[in-house]
């Protein structure tokens, strides 16, 4: 077999989702980089392939792989790339190891697999001809709220990625940038037995999932539709105030929130200037 990486898309949740092709490629390799040695061992044992030299290879530890794979298969050997679901490299490690071997001229080839982005797309029902990934937005600070601004201000459909206990807090920012009425679909357990998909809009979204009292579980992926086109855009003036007092209230400070609105409701500033000064003026 010619000494190449191999790029191998693995489940997300259902083995059954999981390819003859991307079978024969786990058979073939000589090596296999992933994440969790014992995770991807387990898969193996599933599927009945046996294990061949598991090499560790997540966040902590790919910059200082790369040479050694580079090395690997320019020696001969098959090298598989997976994480531990879904395709290498969509906010999962791979792709320095796959810039080096195209870097250095190797041959490559993907197994595409189960991706929990365009899953996600398919059971939003929102329009995806395009549409953007954001992966995990920022945590806190001045880059969270540069990110909200940026996913309020995007015309295309946008699809983030949130760790169970985080998606209530998420989904109230996002309606603090984006306006109650902006459209938002929340997937979760994606291809597993409790699948599950929540559509509504995010100011029906937020208290909805802040009250349910459950301990969410399973990764969930939040979806949120198209800003609509600025030129079909109603927005009252008590709409604008309640976004500049969500903004301010998230630790924005004047200016930014006055930018952040504007993007998010599509209007000029002068005019969110105008509206942020009347509430100055009032307090």
């Amino acid at each position: 077999m010619t000494a190449r990486l191999v790029v191998v898309g693995t489940p997300i949740g259902n083995l059954d989702d999981i390819s003859p092709r991307a079978v024969r490629a786990l058979t073939d390799a000589t090596v296999i980089l992933c994440e969790d040695t014992r995770r991807t061992r387990r898969l193996l044992s599933a599927l009945g392939v046996p294990a061949p030299r598991l090499v560790r290879l997540d966040h902590h530890t790919e910059a200082e792989q790369v040479e050694s794979v580079v090395g690997l298969v320019r020696d001969g050997s098959v090298v598989a790339l997976v994480s531990d679901a879904g395709m290498p490299t969509i906010s999962d490690p791979g792709h320095l190891v796959v810039d080096a071997a195209h870097c250095a001229g190797l041959d490559m080839e993907v197994v595409p697999g189960p991706c929990a982005v365009s899953a996600a797309l398919a059971l939003s029902g929102f329009p995806a001809s395009e549409f953007r990934f954001v992966g995990f937005l920022p945590r806190r600070g001045r880059e969270r709220r540069d990110a909200l601004a940026a996913v309020a201000g995007e015309p295309a459909v946008v699809v983030i990625y949130e760790a169970p206990g985080r998606v209530a807090a998420t989904l109230a920012d996002l309606a603090g940038a984006c306006g109650a009425d902006r459209r938002v679909a929340v997937v979760k357990e994606i291809t597993k037995v409790h699948e599950t998909v929540w559509r509504a809009s995010l100011g029906e979204a937020t208290p909805t999932f802040v009250a349910s009292g459950e301990e969410p579980r399973g990764e969930h992926v939040i979806v949120v539709d198209r800003r609509p086109p600025v030129a079909d855009a109603i927005v009252e003036p008590e709409a604008v105030d309640e976004a500049l007092r969500s903004r301010i209230g998230a630790g924005a400070d004047r200016r930014q929130a006055i930018a952040d609105v504007a993007l998010a409701l599509g209007l000029p500033k002068r005019v969110v200037y105008a509206a942020a000064l009347a509430l100055k003026n009032d307090a």
